[in-house]
């Protein structure tokens, strides 16, 4: 083996002809560097001891991503993130990132890798599919460097298609008595007039309990929202933001349909017998338990064609209460506070494009105030 330079460090010749360079770690164990010539292996000497001197030299075993990804999902992301994040999470990494990018070592994982990755998958996903893969790698490679497994985020490098926002289909005030009257009497009369009177979510319909109702008062209280998450079932979490506990004033028409819901729940109840599991919830199962998204789902899709209605989605509905709201020219901010946004601002952007007749309608207003006689 050759002699080191001066101020090469620790560089030596090995018998293969290739130079080999190492440093120490702080747990005392020798990371290596390897390359076709000297000046190679000095280079990547100096960055690992730059890199090392400000505390961001990768020092982590060896792994591949796949590896890593299985851990993450369940030590990290299935801890501390919501369980419809890990869900969707979970599922990018296992149907995408895990079959085409698995087997490369998490180190050696590049820019090149993912955007060549992100190319492919664009001929056959839609751009939002696209960004909740890359959300998904985003999030465990942070977690990679905070770990020292890796210098830096390669997922931060990469470039993707723009999503445009789906603003969905919306139901018309009339289009909502028209459902209503439809189901006048069905299992989900009840709950799709909350849903329509308060924009509340799906999952926070599915937790909602009769303790959170006060019907002295016609207060609700939303405290809870509930997800299933394969191989682990349903999921109880509380509002991620302080906006989205929440108390709503429920209309007389809520209460009244509400106290009817109940008195057929108790029918219900007894037919069942001892296959009820008593749960207190306001939207149930047949036998009690939480009621599956799918099963919703389905009833909800027959009675939009029995009504002759578009094929809107469940999470619809809010967009269609919140519409409804702004037709009748509710304030923004009593709006904003019924939904359980974080902010006015959150509000605004998701309903954007409303927002140019009211402010017509501002404009009109000054007109009338300050125009000439």
């Amino acid at each position: 083996m050759g002699r080191r330079g001066h101020g090469e460090g620790s560089i030596t010749r090995r018998k293969d002809g290739r130079y080999q360079a190492a440093i120490t770690l702080e747990n005392h164990k020798r990371k290596y560097f390897y390359g076709k010539n000297r000046k190679e292996v000095q280079d990547k000497l100096n960055r690992a001891l730059y890199d090392q001197k400000q505390g961001a030299l990768a020092t982590g075993p060896q792994q591949t991503l796949k590896v890593f990804l299985e851990k993450w999902l369940e030590q990290v992301c299935r801890l501390t993130m919501k369980p419809n994040t890990y869900k969707t999470y979970r599922s990018m990494a296992r149907a995408h990132i895990i079959p085409a990018l698995g087997h490369i070592k998490l180190q050696k994982l590049t820019v090149e890798h993912l955007q060549g990755f992100f190319a492919e998958k664009q001929e056959g996903l839609k751009p939002l599919t696209l960004r909740r893969i890359h959300a998904t790698l985003k999030g465990a490679l942070d977690d990679a460097v905070k770990q020292g497994f890796v210098v830096r985020n390669v997922a931060m490098y990469v470039s993707l298609p723009r999503v445009e926002r789906y603003e969905g289909l919306v139901l018309t005030k009339e289009q909502a008595r028209r459902l209503l009257e439809v189901a006048h009497g069905s299992r989900l009369d009840a709950l799709l007039l909350v849903a329509l009177t308060t924009g509340m979510r799906q999952g926070e319909l599915l937790a909602l309990r009769w303790d959170d109702i006060d019907f002295e008062t016609r207060m609700l209280l939303v405290r809870h929202s509930v997800t299933y998450v394969g191989g682990i079932g349903f999921v109880e979490t509380e509002p991620k933001t302080k906006a989205g506990r929440r108390k709503i004033m429920l209309p007389d028409v809520v209460i009244e349909g509400l106290t009817r819901h109940r008195e057929r729940q108790a029918e219900t109840r007894c037919k069942a017998g001892e296959k009820w599991r008593e749960q207190g919830l306001v939207f149930p199962a047949a036998y009690g338990g939480f009621l599956q998204a799918n099963s919703l789902w389905a009833s909800f899709k027959r009675l939009l064609k029995r009504a002759g209605l578009p094929d809107v989605r469940f999470h619809d509905l809010r967009h269609s209460a919140a519409t409804i709201l702004f037709a009748a020219k509710v304030d923004l901010k009593v709006i904003s506070e019924l939904l359980g946004h974080s902010s006015i601002a959150v509000t605004s952007d998701i309903y954007a494009h409303l927002l140019p007749s009211m402010q017509r309608e501002v404009a009109d207003k000054m007109n009338d105030l300050f125009g000439g006689s």
